[in-house]
């Protein structure tokens, strides 16, 4: 069942590409509006942006950093003008910087949080006051199985990924009342350019045999905005390599 999104307006940040740009294109085939952000790759999400006009839908793309507070007004601000205020928000930004214990640094410990925590925070933060006044709202984290395994990216991303499953178990429980659920999709081994720059070589270890779909993640993203009664959930998608 595919929820109707008919004039509501969504922000998926890290939409240029992969999981985020398939949510983005899932989205927008929902009903929605869609805020593609990105930091870097402009063209790229351009391209998703255009997508999505194609499906007779409105559609931005906004540059920003996401971890940095003022870039994130800004771009509320400029999103609010294009397609109106935010009601439902993809939390995907993040970054894998692939490091042993002994080489991680402090500053790429404090890089890795800022991006793939904090955007977290400070987008939801932006985001709350509409949600909370029109008494509906949906937020979905993009979390990862390496938040309660081992994952081959390093400590650093365990513990962002650690953290992003208990914003939303904690916003969950002080937002439900406002009408806003929040919930977070935790993939493992999604055939995305992390995935091909070496975090796993081949799926061998996967029981289903082959690496996920950013497709798939989008369907389980789409899934948990249009339930209204699940809220603090983490769904996982690993092709049977756990079962938490």
């Amino acid at each position: 069942m595919q929820p109707d999104l008919t004039n509501r307006v969504a922000l998926v940040t890290g939409g240029s590409r992969g999981i985020g740009a398939a949510v983005a294109r899932a989205l927008a085939a929902a009903g929605a509006d869609v805020a593609v952000n990105y930091r870097e790759r402009a063209a790229e999400a351009a391209a998703v942006a255009a997508d999505i006009r194609a499906m007779g839908r409105r559609a931005v793309a906004v540059g920003a950093d996401v971890s940095d507070s003022a870039a994130v007004a800004a771009m509320m601000a400029t999103i609010a003008d294009a397609l109106g205020p935010i009601d439902i928000l993809i939390n995907n930004a993040g970054i894998g910087l692939v490091r042993g214990v002994d080489e991680l640094t402090e500053a790429e410990f404090d890089l890795t949080i800022a991006v793939n925590l904090k955007s977290a925070f400070l987008c939801t933060q932006a985001a709350i006051p509409h949600m909370r006044a029109q008494g509906w709202g949906r937020i979905v984290n993009i979390s990862s199985g390496a938040a309660r395994g081992a994952g081959g990216v390093g400590v650093h991303y365990n513990a962002s990924k650690a953290g992003m499953e208990g914003l939303t178990r904690g916003y969950a429980a002080r937002l439900v009342k406002d009408g806003i659920t929040v919930n977070a999709v935790s993939p493992s081994l999604i055939e995305t350019d992390m995935v091909r720059g070496g975090v796993a070589s081949s799926p061998a270890r996967i029981p289903l045999g082959r690496f996920g779909t950013p497709e798939e993640c989008a369907q389980a993203v789409l899934m948990t905005i249009g339930n209204a009664y699940m809220t603090g959930q983490t769904i996982q998608l690993n092709g049977g390599m756990s079962f938490i």
